[in-house]
């Protein structure tokens, strides 16, 4: 009753000097109630921020659906271009089970072109942070490739060639566009990643470029997921079948040196990321829809690092009303400070998931625009919109509020997916290289 009445007298204050003691707030602080109070305010403001924007989340609803494909596809990947700060995104790039990458406009999701190029299967797609035009692909063949998406030639304006074995089902790109890493399937014994220069991507180079070096000790198995710091170019983060899931500084002179920590989500790594404050947290999914989550912060501390772990989100989220058969992702909205997960159900139904160290919670489903599993999504920050894609080869642009002119919903396809599911559980006991 004792903290309520708190909270309650903290929100009140807060309200007057906002209100009433605006011009003489920096005289407030002479006032003990102010320190008193303090920390209720922020907190306070705090859960305000965050019940908004699940509300935004809430209340997203289908502004634009791309025009059906002649030859539909599996949607596997989404990613926008990222322009001037002052300007809106123009592109969507999609990685399709076809073996192309199908560009889009970004407001009206009207198709452009299509680089169709690819000998083997598609692992993600990127576009450069410092380039609107260059978006990468990885692919099978042992190759990262960048693409201007103004052209429509079929040939890339850079080839990032590996090592004769490899086979890169994973990859990603610094924010300052200056290393690319892809990670390896697992051949014989040995599992990779493989790093590049990529400055010059848009000189039209004639030769490959060839790998900086490699890291080839840190991971056991294939490495499934590669994500880079948003913020800082040295550090990235890889996940593989074999459990783990390793932070590393790159500036660093050797591979021992350069891994920051291990963590062991016992299970295959599906989905990685960055969250937190200043993105000092490290999070994964797993391909048996297990969660864990961590704070890196706490590893020079005697503070343990987990801040979750969920064996299995479908268990702990939603009720039987609202089912939730798989995990795609997670995004890390910044204004609220909070981290969302993204699932759905075999029938196209998207739910989004709140993550608090305290558990997960269903925050609101999005229904009626797939009617197949949900594979791939991309969450823009700037106007609060979510693009989805899918199994049923739909593009779809969610807004808050938004209203679709046609609600007809596509009949369900059923394609034909030359994709290899790769899931091996991870069994064996390893342990975390620090806490």
């Amino acid at each position: 009753l004792s903290l309520l009445q708190d909270v309650i007298a903290g929100f009140l204050y807060a309200i007057l000097i906002l209100v009433v003691f605006h011009p003489v707030v920096d005289l407030i602080d002479n006032f003990n109630l102010t320190y008193k109070y303090a920390p209720l305010i922020i907190i306070t403001f705090e859960m305000a921020a965050v019940e908004k924007v699940e509300e935004q989340l809430a209340s997203l609803r289908i502004a634009k659906r791309s025009a059906p494909s002649e030859e539909p596809a599996y949607l596997l990947d989404i990613d926008l271009s990222r322009p001037a700060q002052s300007e809106n995104s123009h592109f969507v790039a999609v990685s399709c089970s076809s073996k192309s990458i199908r560009v889009y406009n970004r407001e009206t999701l009207r198709f452009l072109r299509e680089y169709s190029s690819h000998p083997g299967i598609l692992s993600g797609v990127r576009f450069a942070h410092t380039c609107e035009s260059a978006v990468f692909s990885a692919c099978s063949d042992g190759t990262v490739k960048c693409w201007d998406v103004r052209s429509a030639t079929q040939k890339p304006v850079q080839v990032f060639s590996g090592y004769p074995s490899n086979v890169f089902i994973s990859f990603d790109i610094c924010c300052s566009d200056l290393i690319v890493c892809a990670g390896t399937e697992k051949v014989e014994q040995d599992t990779f990643l493989v790093f590049w220069d990529a400055r010059g991507i848009t000189d039209c180079a004639s030769s490959p470029k060839e790998p900086l070096g490699v890291y080839s000790e840190s991971h056991s198995d294939d490495i499934t997921k590669i994500c880079f710091h948003p913020v800082e170019p040295n550090l990235v983060v890889s996940g593989s079948t074999d459990g783990l899931v390793n932070v590393f500084d790159i500036n660093k002179d050797n591979e021992d040196d350069a891994l920051i920590s291990t963590c062991n989500s016992d299970s295959s790594v599906s989905f990685i990321g960055w969250s937190g404050k200043g993105y000092k947290q490290v999070y994964c999914l797993t391909h048996d829809e297990g969660f864990c989550w961590w704070d890196t912060a706490q590893l020079d501390t005697e503070e343990p690092i987990t801040l979750l772990s969920v064996l299995d989100v479908r268990d702990s989220v939603c009720a039987e009303s609202q089912s939730l058969h798989y995990l795609v992702g997670g995004l890390y909205h910044e204004k609220a400070e909070k981290l969302f997960l993204v699932g759905g159900t075999s029938t196209g139904d998207i739910h989004l998931i709140s993550c608090g160290t305290d558990g997960l919670s269903l925050v609101g489903t999005l229904c009626g625009g797939h009617s197949a599993t949900v594979r791939s999504f991309c969450w823009n920050l700037a106007d609060e919109s979510l693009l989805t894609g899918g199994e049923d080869a739909q593009l779809l642009l969610w807004k808050p509020g938004a209203v679709e002119r046609s609600l007809t919903k596509k009949a369900s396809l059923k394609i034909a997916s030359s994709v290899q599911k790769r899931v091996r559980v991870h069994n064996s006991s390893l342990k975390s290289r620090k806490k």
